[in-house]
């Protein structure tokens, strides 16, 4: 599911790590970048000084601490690239693309650098590798691991839509599942707002946020690091991302893994369904790991959310638990089979005390809320980019339409998921690029695709149909029979043939199942 700036909703895949790494603390801030400029700080499009500006060495320095954090240890350097404002005009504005590096242990085994995305898309990389990166222990072995901010996120020219306050109000106003023509009309209303917003605090960034554009930095970041080939792990959106570069790079495509799979062959409404699809799949398992029937519980769940639609819960805060909050509460640890018993918890506080404080306290965690009430922008992030890709722009009409199916699909999460295809993208200000990304990449060496079968955010079957887009020779795919959104690190077998696959190039069978 996906976050908006001031409302919670579903349809695309979020980031991984957030859930693995953090479960529900608050999210530290990401490292300043070697010019200075922090996460939230919008960085404005500077006017060439070199024309050939990216082809300058990288400017290694020490990563300086967040506002209010601490620096990541000495083994992290940090920098910015320099790269086209629009990739048309090469010798036009430029915005920096901010990094961050950790050198390989064993230099004398060295292979190159290994790029990542943790998806969103709006995640921070300079902020998540530094506290990822001890599960990539032994890949850092014989890989520089680099992430980096992709354009219009954090550092790297971060986009910008709205205030803590103005956020703060449409998570408690706005109801996402609008039941009267007033509603919806604020429902459609607060996301026209929110995108000229957007259009007001990043008007230069917004229109090249797309994710060829962040395709084509990739590649850019590549030839700064020296690397005839990009050695790249994508999780979740960095799925998509991976794919768009595997088709526009072919010939770039070193090692590469793709974990927790976005469809490439789905539109805006069809990644909806596939959510419902998810989500409710991954929410029956929750409870039958729980020892209930599946039907029975969704119902009560079902029937929660319409007690909270009418009454909000309340919380020891203050603040009031609406159903679009309870919603994103649910949805938090269904990433991660590690967080079903802390939704066990706040399902039971909920349904037998009549309080919200453990589903609020989930819905801050995902929504980027820290304790004093200020959000992070990764929604900002995501949501500018998503409508910066997708053309389609459905009207409050069409996902009314949409409503019987979604809801038969899973009467918990469809009618929000429904509900989204007409809000996300309302009246956005810049015309979307596609309706299904490219992902054919022949000629590329073999890429690999994995799929969990019980992953809520990019459905199973997702990875499939990346595999057969990548096309015949390219597309490996992997099957990891378990629950969760993403296997490296959780399943013992996938993570073996990953490993053996970057640093020793060895690929698995196509069709390999984990189990």
């Amino acid at each position: 599911m996906r976050v908006r700036g001031g409302v919670a909703l579903a349809g695309a895949a979020l980031l991984l790590m957030t859930a693995v790494l953090t479960g529900c603390d608050e999210d530290p801030a990401p490292p300043r970048s070697s010019n200075g400029s922090s996460p939230q700080e919008t960085q404005e499009p500077q006017e060439p000084q070199n024309p050939q500006a990216s082809a300058r060495p990288l400017d290694w320095k020490r990563c300086d601490a967040p506002e209010g954090g601490t620096a990541p240890g000495p083994a992290w350097r940090c920098a910015t690239l320099d790269v086209p404002l629009d990739h048309a005009r090469p010798d036009g504005k430029t915005i920096g693309i901010a990094l961050i590096r950790k050198a390989a242990t064993e230099k004398s085994e060295r292979l190159g650098s290994m790029l990542f995305n943790f998806g969103g898309p709006g995640g921070s990389g300079v902020g998540i590798l530094p506290r990822a990166a001890a599960s990539y222990r032994e890949l850092n072995t014989r890989y520089d691991l680099v992430g980096f901010d992709p354009r219009g996120v954090a550092a790297s020219a971060g986009v910008r839509c709205r205030g803590d306050k103005e956020q703060e109000t449409a998570y408690r106003e706005i109801d996402m599942t609008p039941d009267t023509p007033a509603e919806e009309a604020a429902f459609i209303g607060d996301s026209r707002d929110f995108g000229a917003g957007c259009e007001r605090l990043s008007p230069a960034v917004l229109p090249h946020v797309g994710t060829v554009n962040a395709a084509r930095d990739m590649d850019a970041i590549r030839r700064a690091l020296g690397d005839e080939k990009l050695s790249y792990f994508g999780i979740s959106y960095g799925t998509e991302l991976g794919g768009t570069y595997a088709h526009l790079f072919p010939e770039h495509v070193g090692r590469v893994v793709l974990d927790a799979v976005v469809d490439p062959t789905a539109d805006s409404v069809g990644h909806a369904r596939n959510q419902a699809t998810g989500f409710q799949r991954a929410l029956e398992n929750y409870l039958k790991d729980r020892g209930q029937d599946p039907a029975a519980g969704t119902r009560r769940i079902a029937r929660l959310l319409e007690r909270i639609d009418r009454d909000p819960l309340p919380t020891s805060s203050g603040r009031e638990l609406n159903e679009s909050l309870a919603v994103t509460g649910i949805v938090a640890p269904l990433y991660s089979k590690s967080g079903w018993p802390t939704l066990t918890a706040a399902l039971d506080e909920a349904e037998d005390r009549g309080t919200g404080d453990g589903l609020l306290r989930l819905a801050d965690s995902y929504n980027g809320r820290d304790g004093k009430g200020h959000y992070d922008t990764q929604s900002h992030s995501q949501r500018a980019i998503s409508c910066a890709d997708a053309k389609a722009r459905p009207t409050a009409a069409e996902a009314r339409a949409l409503l019987p199916e979604f809801r038969k699909l899973s009467p918990v999460f469809g009618p929000f998921l429904a509900w989204d295809t007409a809000g996300w993208c309302a009246g956005w200000p810049v015309e979307g690029e596609h309706d299904t990304p490219e992902a054919s990449a022949p000629g590329a060496a073999p890429i690999l695709v994995i799929g969990t079968t019980g992953d809520p955010a990019t459905p199973y079957e997702g990875a499939r149909r990346m595999a057969d887009e990548l096309g015949e020779g390219v597309g490996v795919m992997v099957t990891n029979k378990g629950e969760g959104h993403g296997s490296y690190g959780e399943s013992e077998c996938v993570t073996s043939l990953v490993d053996a696959y970057f640093l020793g190039g060895k690929v698995p069978a196509d069709g390999r199942v984990c189990s």
